[in-house]
């Protein structure tokens, strides 16, 4: 697995896309891109990307929320690549509805999606048990300190995320989180632990 992160035009706001091809862009390989940006200005950046001989540049376009900054330039790549696109929300421009614990294929590798309600109610995660990664949008998985409320269900997301195997986490807008990953979410998980817990699905 090949993963490549996108940026766009500095000057708009937007989250980071992740181009996810196989290690030697076979032909069964999925190009698949994860959050599509704002608007089209990753599109030079996918442009100087090598995908492969014969095959679309983006397969398939896996949404981690429908949130602007990361939905904006779905219908774009869509049109321009006859991208498959892939949320939660079953948006007019969505092709398939995800569920928790669905399988992907992410370039050459499989992947699992996640649901992760807390952010937005149609959060997810992208995760691959093989590299040890995973695509977290803007799932609060970083929380430095006790307080506010979280709800029920929360609990339980950084609970089953804390029990992966997790050697990177590529985030909607920070920099890919390299070291000590795993022990970032058992961190967040005992702030959340610490903080109000109430009833409720998000």
């Amino acid at each position: 697995m090949k993963v490549s992160l996108l940026k766009g035009n500095p000057t708009v706001y937007s989250a980071n896309s992740y181009l996810i091809r196989g290690d030697w862009n076979k032909l069964d390989d999925i190009n698949t891109l994860i959050d599509a940006g704002t608007d089209g200005s990753i599109l030079e950046e996918l442009e100087s990307i090598s995908t492969g001989v014969g095959k679309r540049r983006v397969e398939q376009i896996i949404l981690t929320h429908e949130h602007f900054d990361h939905s904006g330039g779905a219908k774009i790549f869509k049109e321009l690549y006859k991208s498959t696109v892939l949320a939660y929300n079953k948006l007019p421009y969505v092709d398939v509805k995800v569920y928790d614990y669905m399988d992907v294929r992410l370039g050459d590798r499989d992947g699992v999606i996640l649901y992760t309600p807390g952010h937005s109610n149609d959060s997810i995660c992208i995760y691959c048990e093989e590299e040890q990664v995973l695509f977290s949008g803007d799932s609060p998985i970083f929380i430095k300190s006790p307080g506010g409320s979280y709800s029920a269900y929360f609990v339980d997301v950084l609970k089953r995320l804390a029990r992966l195997k997790i050697k990177t986490i590529y985030s909607g807008h920070d920099n890919p989180i390299t070291e000590q990953a795993e022990e970032i979410i058992r961190n967040s998980l005992n702030n959340v632990l610490a903080s109000k817990i109430v009833e409720g699905n998000v």
